[in-house]
């Protein structure tokens, strides 16, 4: 019964659609008569109740079956041409053009009435960014005080990093118990508003939700995964310094102090609610809605990354340095703290465990701190909208856009997922086997490297010459990864630029965050190469020309890839026949595996200073090993977030875009 009412209700309604469709000639061709049947004052606001609801019914009636929402269009189109035809012929001194000049008089004075809001917000902004380099500057300067003066006060050294990172955990433990709050405010409003749901839905005053904005995606899922593995290794060296502390206490030679031990346990706190709060439920707090909190807080935690950054930076540049004195016995390099390291089991793990832990922290906090300031942008912009939001949070312009769009009813009510992954892997298997033969390549010149480097029961003079056979073997796999690699990026560069390009203007999020991480950490790959170019030929007369060699084909690699990188990111497939071929996937397999063994060779070998012994005697063994430890984190870096890269390009950029997107023949077409 109900079907045979809504095919009589779909007859009337196009019934009483075709005169609007046929045409505004049919439609006007008398408009007097037109305005007498329809009884509509000169703005068209005001129509006779019987029509407007069968025009009504017929537009619902319409709207029931999507094969009529063209010609619905079309109404409308009609509809509002009526409307401006009938205000001329009632009222001739009627212009449309006043009518626009008021509305922008009226916008001009809302937006003039918010201009001290907008003041007050850059007033905030600036005073963040500034107490976010008043605190960089002291994370530079006092940890360099504390390293070339006896008279530093260690308290004071300490206290400046308890109030970074205690700084950072209140603002966390802020944002996470106004979220807690509005939270229990919007279960009491959806408990007592459970029965008038209906009216609430007649005036499209949702209530749901009313802290969580649309989710925001800093950064690629790989990116987010690899930096909770850094986090989880800064979290392994903090915990080896606290237990370090307890070992010190015993010792009557070492000074120990509380401080040393409460500020690892902070920093390990601190690692694990920067990782809850910034990559797993950002998406829940709503910073607009605490501006000045969100600006300064955001800017602190910032500094605080960057702060921690320069302390591990220059606490490992001492370690090392006590190393290479203790190694050449050279007293005039030993620092006036002893680092209490030596002699003792624990100091013996985080001597020999900090090499490879300490450029997880810095990996960690640069991840952190680019996504942070990323985040501390996003408030700073003021949207459109939030001038439009009433006191209990609900944005109004985005209701009134939702009654304007009657498409809507049409769209899906439930969005596909952020992290729904669909992977394609044909057309790689060939750059996968040339990838493993690199790894095992790689593996097996690590493994000699260690063995000869190490090697025990030996003379003195057979142990330098099994050193040396060792750096010469790990320069020429690593010379031979490069050129392979080079040939690789221009081989992909020339097989991709078929590919359509496309940019789309504003940025997207994302994608603008790992570019960015790619271009920062790249720094570190040219400080090292071009230090070492620098220093190689200086040194070539005493000095074999393969770490030359090795150190200008890795600049080359490092620039070309950067581009491919910058250029592949935005190419997309034109066509089916591009999208069958899948141009240049082979090389970019080729690429992800190549420079996971180049991550492994940098992480295990070169973020050694001595692993360059003619540069140590060159620049000296204190500014090689600030350099070293410099760059090297950042090196490492770049390797891993090279592999990141170039996979989000693998999977995405041999995915149609267009009308033959979603065709269901697709995958058939592809084989």
């Amino acid at each position: 019964m109900d079907t045979v009412k809504e095919e009589k209700s779909a007859e009337e309604g196009d019934r009483e659609l075709q005169p609007l469709i046929e045409g505004p000639e049919n439609t006007i061709s008398n408009p007097a008569n037109v305005i007498n049947s329809h009884s509509l004052d000169v703005d068209g606001l005001h129509y006779d109740h019987a029509t407007y609801s069968r025009r009504s019914s017929a537009i619902i009636a319409a709207l029931r079956r999507p094969s009529q929402a063209i010609a619905l269009s079309a109404a409308h189109a009609v509809m509002h041409q009526r409307r401006a035809l009938l205000r001329v012929i009632e009222n001739p001194d009627y212009n449309p053009e006043t009518r626009e000049a008021k509305l922008d008089e009226n916008e001009e004075t809302n937006h003039t009435l918010h201009k001290p809001r907008e003041s007050f917000n850059a007033s905030t902004t600036i005073l963040s960014a500034l107490y976010g380099k008043l605190l960089v500057i002291l994370g530079i300067a006092i940890p360099i005080t504390d390293t070339i003066s006896p008279d530093a006060n260690f308290s004071f050294y300490q206290g400046f990093y308890l109030y970074l990172y205690f700084g950072s955990i209140g603002f966390v433990a802020y944002m996470y118990i106004t979220l807690v709050k509005e939270k229990a405010i919007f279960s009491i409003m959806k408990a007592y508003r459970k029965e008038s749901r209906s009216f609430i839905k007649k005036n499209t005053l949702s209530v749901g939700r009313l802290w969580h904005s649309k989710a925001e995606r800093y950064g690629s899922l790989y990116l987010r995964l690899g930096a909770i593995a850094f986090g989880i290794g800064s979290m392994v060296y903090s915990g080896l310094e606290f237990a370090h502390y307890f070992e010190l206490g015993n010792n009557q030679d070492c000074h120990s102090n509380v401080l040393q031990a409460v500020t690892p346990a902070s920093r390990m706190l601190l690692t694990l609610v920067q990782i809850q709060f910034i990559f797993l439920n950002s998406k829940d707090i709503e910073l607009d809605r605490h501006k000045i909190v969100a600006r300064f807080g955001l800017m602190h935690m910032i500094a605080t990354n960057l702060c921690e950054w320069l302390y591990v930076l220059v606490e490992e540049t001492k370690h090392e340095i006590a190393h290479l004195a203790d190694v050449s016995n050279n007293t005039s390099l030993i620092l006036h703290d002893n680092l209490c390291l030596s002699g003792l089991a624990m100091g013996s793990v985080v001597k020999s465990a900090s090499t490879f832990l300490f450029p997880c922290t810095i990996e960690y906090s640069l991840i952190c701190a680019v996504i942070l300031y990323e985040m501390w942008k996003k408030v700073e912009r003021i949207r459109k909208g939030d001038l439009h939001k009433n006191a209990s949070g609900i944005n109004l312009e985005k209701t009134h856009q939702h009654q304007q769009n009657p498409a809507g009813i049409f769209e899906h009510p439930h969005p596909k997922s952020s992290h729904h992954i669909s992977i394609d892997c044909s057309n790689a298997h060939k750059g996968l086997f040339a990838g493993i033969l690199v790894i095992v390549l790689t593996i097996i010149s690590l493994i000699i490297f260690f063995v000869l480097n190490n090697e025990n029961g030996i003379t003195e003079q057979q142990k330098l010459l099994n050193r040396a056979i060792a750096k010469i073997e790990v320069n020429v796999v690593e010379m031979i990864l490069y050129l392979t690699s080079i040939f690789a990026v221009v081989l992909a560069m020339y097989r991709m630029k078929n590919l359509k390009y496309i940019r789309k203007s504003g940025g997207e999020g994302a994608g603008v965050l790992d570019i960015t991480l790619l271009v920062v950490a790249q720094a570190g790959m040219f400080i090292y190469c071009m230090f070492s170019i620098i220093g190689c030929y200086y040194m070539i007369a005493v000095n074999s020309p393969i770490p030359l060699l090795t150190e200008v084909f890795s600049f080359i690699q490092t620039c070309l890839q950067t581009m491919l990188v910058l250029d592949g990111w935005w190419r997309r497939c034109r066509n089916l026949e591009q999208t069958k071929r899948k141009p240049g996937r082979e090389l970019v397999t080729f690429l992800i595996i190549a420079n996971m063994a180049m991550w492994t060779i940098s992480a295990m070998e070169k973020n050694r200073a001595e692993f360059r012994p003619t540069l140590l005697q060159f620049f000296g063994n204190w500014a090689w090993t600030i350099i070293t430890h410099i760059s090297m984190p950042l090196a490492i870096f770049y390797r891993f977030h090279s592999t990141i890269c170039l996979f989000e390009i693998w999977k995405s950029a041999y995915k149609i875009k267009g009308p033959y997107g979603k065709h269901p023949l697709l995958p058939y077409l592809q084989t």
